[in-house]
């Protein structure tokens, strides 16, 4: 005979259940039980442990840009404007400064008489993009053609058609932005900040203790709740958070990461900017194995775990082992156990 007592037992990360502690002197004795009992199929499923942050809404942080064309400001963009290459960003003396894709800045005129440099690659590749080519393949080289592919696109613009692209001509940055704050006023004389800007798509930022750094890797999925809608999304990138001001004194600030998101469908929501959200990072998963309610697990007194199981009008406990707890399931492994098994479990 089986004698039965309720037990609470701790299981998996932030996890606790009451199991039925049993005892026997062996685990396929048959325990004595009601009639009729609320059972599960074993199944083979995926499983998969999440931790839970919290996160806002938003295009990410705002990245300064600087104008560099001397003169007084006569044009500026409207926050959430998107601009992409080739499009004025702002005007200096009525003439736009149009945006070109690179990873640096302008740093000397380039025109002819121009030396070799990455700077005319940059060039060449940005007219060639925008349909001004005659060159052959952007390189390093500043040659006649590239001259008269610049007056060409200078034309198109309005601008001056000397063939050279001076400091502050154009607007440098890596893709196309959102203007998030216009900072310049028109008047105001060029050579300072004009704006502030993010990327195009909205995304979300969260922040994760050092100890949970190895769930939130770039590139790994994560889901996302927002106004009570779950949509999936990518980490993008992991940065050292600002240190907490607010500690005690004394107190080392603890550290922390900045997790920036990529919504996979960025209009898949509607909410907000700013609005809170609940952000899903996968700690460890399982696929393809077998599974039970977590409620059907039986502690034994003797140690380890069993599952009772009905074969018809009787019933008899088989040991297994647990594997990965997740969202009410666990994984259970042993010679006796296979899918399609019913077992006894709590409700």
């Amino acid at each position: 005979m089986i004698a039965g007592s309720a037990t609470v037992v701790a299981l998996g990360v932030g996890s606790a259940v009451v199991l039925t502690q049993v005892s026997t002197g062996s685990a396929t004795a048959a325990p004595q039980a009601p009639a009729k009992a609320e059972t599960a199929e074993v199944v083979k499923a995926d499983l998969a442990d999440r931790r839970s942050v919290s996160g806002k809404l938003g295009y990410g942080g705002e990245t300064a840009l600087a104008g560099r064309k001397q003169g007084t400001i006569t044009g500026l963009p409207s926050v959430g404007d998107v601009l992409d290459r080739g499009k004025s960003v702002y005007q200096v003396d009525a003439k736009p400064v149009p945006l070109f894709y690179g990873q640096i800045p302008m740093y000397r005129p380039v025109g002819p008489g121009a030396t070799n440099g990455p700077d005319v690659r940059l060039i060449e590749e940005n007219l060639k993009a925008l349909g001004y080519g005659g060159f052959g393949t952007p390189d390093e080289k500043f040659t006649d053609a590239t001259a008269n592919a610049i007056k060409k696109w200078q034309k198109a613009n309005k601008l001056d058609q000397n063939g050279t692209i001076a400091i502050g001509d154009v607007v440098i940055t890596p893709d196309s932005f959102r203007v998030n704050t216009v900072v310049a006023s028109l008047g105001a004389q060029g050579g300072t900040d004009v704006l502030k800007y993010t990327g195009v798509n909205r995304g979300v930022i969260a922040q994760i203790k050092a100890e949970q750094r190895d769930s939130a890797k770039p590139g790994s999925k994560v889901t996302v709740n927002v106004g009570g809608r779950t949509v999936t999304g990518t980490v993008k990138q992991v940065t050292l958070a600002a240190p907490d001001n607010n500690s005690a004194p004394g107190q080392q600030p603890e550290t922390k990461f900045d997790v920036s998101i990529t919504l996979d469908d960025p209009a898949g929501t509607t909410a907000p900017d700013g609005s809170s959200v609940d952000v899903r990072f996968t700690v460890q998963s399982q696929q393809g194995v077998l599974t039970v309610p977590v409620g059907a697990l039986l502690a034994l007194a003797e140690g380890g775990y069993a599952l009772e199981v009905v074969d018809g009008q009787s019933r008899r406990l088989i040991p297994v082992k647990t594997g990965l707890f997740a969202d009410g399931k666990v994984e259970v492994s042993g010679p006796d156990v296979r899918e399609g098994l019913r077992v006894v479990t709590t409700s």
